[in-house]
């Protein structure tokens, strides 16, 4: 029995050793994937980052275009209520759009009989273009 003992002994001894074999080669396959996720997570940081930075960046330009905007609207606004004859054709413009005819074009805004007439035929035009009408380009 002696043999039998030698035997399970080096068949205990070859599976420790393929068990160790085993465990090292899994702990080593363990640290490269540790590595390459370290290294990955890195990298995204490093993107995330970038990419924060660019957009705040971008919306600190979107916030000073949106203020240039928003001081051009005023700008423009003030210069169109300076002009007391801007004024009265946006009014016969507004006034047009409800429907006003010409007599109250010259009535209402103070604008003459010729103009009156003219954004008449221009109003018409436009709405029979924009509408599906019969305008010119049909």
């Amino acid at each position: 029995m002696t043999g039998f003992v030698w035997i399970l002994v080096i068949a205990a001894f070859v599976f420790a050793t393929v068990s160790l074999a085993v465990a090292v080669l899994l702990w080593h396959r363990l640290r490269q994937h540790k590595a390459r996720h370290r290294a990955l997570i890195d990298v995204l940081r490093n993107e995330i980052q970038a990419m924060t930075s660019s957009s705040i960046g971008m919306g600190k330009r979107l916030v000073d275009i949106e203020q240039r905007l928003n001081h051009t609207a005023e700008k423009q606004l003030e210069l169109a209520n300076k002009d007391p004859g801007v004024l009265a054709y946006n009014q016969a413009a507004r006034l047009m759009e409800m429907g006003a005819d010409v007599d109250d074009l010259v009535k209402d805004c103070g604008i003459g009989r010729p103009e009156a007439e003219l954004m008449a035929l221009l109003h018409k035009e436009l709405h029979a273009d924009s509408g599906g009408g019969t305008g010119r380009g049909q």
